[in-house]
This record gives C-alpha cells, structure tokens and sequence, in this order.
C-alpha cells in the first residue's frame, strides 16, 4: 500500500519518518524545504503539491496546523480531492474543528473517499517514538482498514465515533492538558518563590497523586526556564478556541478553559506564541496573570 504524507512540521516529520522505517512507500509533500529533504534521505519520495500526493497514493495522511489549513489541502487548487479516485482513503491527523472535519468526510464520501479524522496526543516526543494516542472519529471498516498504518505512529489507536468525533475528544484531551500545564505552572511558581529546588519538588511529589504525565514531559522546561517548543502555545490556543466554540453550541460552560485560552491570548501578545506551551509558567513567575475571568485578589 502506498501512503502519502502532506504536512511535516515538529510533530507530521517524525511521524512520516517512522512510517518509512515500518517499511512503507511514502509520497511527501511539504511546504519548506528542509523536512522534505530529511524524509528523501529516508527513502521517501517527493511530490511537488497535495494533488501529486494523491494520485500516488492509497492513503493519504494529513498533519497540519488548522482547520483552514486542512481545507485548502483538501478542496483547494492543486488540493487532494483534485488527485483523488474512489476507494482511497485520506486520514487526517490534524487537530481542528469537529464540524470541519464532518463537513469534509462528506464531501469526500460524495467522491467515493472515505475519510478519518485521528488526532493525536504526545507531543515532539510521543511523535518521535511512536507512542503517541490516536482518537480516530470515522466508520469502522475504514478504521479497520488503517489501524496496521496508525499502530506504526502510536501505542494507543481508539476508535471514538463517526466522523468529527476524534477531533471532539482531541478537544477533551486539550481542556485537561491545558488545566495540568497551567496548575503545574502556578505551583512551581510558589516553590520558586519560596527558594525551593524545584528538581527536588518534583522528585518529592512525582509518584504521588499529583504526579502527572504533563509533569513528567513539562518539568524540565519549568526548572531551566527554556521553552524549545513540543507543542506550541498558538496552536494550543487555537484548539481551546475550538473547544469554547463547541461548548458554545452544546450549550456547556468551560470556565477553566476560557481562563487558560486567556492566559495563551497574554502570552502570544508578549511575542512567546511559537513557544511550548510550557510557557505558562513565564506568566506565574512575572505575576503577570491578568485573564479577564480572574476572579478578584484577596484582601488584604
């Protein structure tokens, strides 16, 4: 089966390079240059826009930013729907707004393409070995069809729902690592502040309840205070935008969420939007936390 790969940023080039160790023919394209010229290196074989991708491939998998992003590749000019025959499928590991990714499997299914939406968690890291969590929202027998292909990508590949679903529990996810980061973030502020090794903390209280998997992925940008992005804090923000949109239509209140949404607002006007998320914490220790649902200081 020849698969095609189309966005290969910090997380879609390591996931197009395992793919190519597991042994499979990849068509790649990509926007910059260099990622292509790393996965060629590999064995991968360039294709010079989304359509080419297409007509060299049986799936086709897609890693970009938004939900824009994810249109244009699919139904613009050049785009893959323009390469596409029936019976290919196009997996789409994007994370971006449930009610694009429905939007999209139809007009697909009106072509005879069956279409997933399988987002994924883990970060730079669960991406480079493989062990990243796939929610994939689509019908089961195209999921079926796929899950050899995603098994390569992460350790943990569920099947959700139908189609949007995957990027409705992508959103979950991002609510409760969004919370973990920024209460990680608000701690360790203290125990700065307080003169505390902050290694020592963590070692202290890691395998307690407070311990965490965002702990054990984020501390060590907390105590170096460098911020080399894993998952940066836009894009972060972008899929909390997503997730208040949808809590909007459903009628659901994420008080939290807005909050951090805030906080990623304050940290992007202060130039740290290509950040990891982990940037949190700059916020914490400048007391600079000012997000307009803050509820009133103490008094004094």
């Amino acid at each position: 089966m020849k698969l095609g790969f189309i966005g290969l940023g910090i997380m879609g080039k390591p996931m197009a390079a395992n793919l190519l160790k597991a042994g499979n023919t990849l068509n790649v394209f990509n926007r910059s240059r260099d990622p292509v010229d790393e996965l060629i290196r590999l064995g991968a074989v360039e294709r010079f826009n989304p359509k080419e991708v297409a007509l060299s491939s049986d799936v086709i998998l897609l890693m970009l930013p938004d939900s824009p992003d994810v249109e244009q590749v699919v139904t613009g000019e050049n785009g893959i729907a323009e390469g596409l025959s029936p019976g290919k499928i196009v997996v789409d590991m994007s994370s971006i707004d449930p009610a694009v990714s429905q939007r999209l499997a139809q007009r697909l299914l009106d072509q005879g393409v069956f279409m997933l939406d399988a987002p994924v968690s883990g970060g730079e890291i669960g991406a480079m070995n493989g062990e990243l969590a796939i929610m994939v929202g689509g019908d089961a027998q195209t999921f079926e069809k796929v899950k050899p292909i995603l098994q390569a990508l992460g350790r943990k590949v569920t099947l959700v729902g139908g189609h949007g679903a995957g990027n409705a529990v992508k959103l979950i996810n991002q609510i409760i690592v969004a919370i973990n980061i920024a209460g990680v973030s608000e701690a360790m502020s203290l125990g700065k502040r307080a003169g505390l090794d902050l290694a020592i903390v963590y070692e202290a209280i890691k395998s307690g309840l407070a311990g965490s998997r965002v702990m054990d992925t984020k501390m060590a940008n907390l105590i170096q205070e460098q911020y080399s992005p894993g998952f940066r804090v836009k894009l972060h923000r972008k899929d909390l935008n997503n997730a208040i949109r949808l809590s909007q239509k459903l009628g659901a209140s994420l008080p939290f969420t807005t909050t951090i949404f805030e906080l990623f607002g304050q940290l992007s006007e202060m130039g740290y939007e290509s950040e990891d998320h982990s940037a949190l914490y700059r916020l914490f220790l400048s007391a600079s936390v000012t997000p307009k649902t803050a509820g009133k200081r103490d008094r004094e």
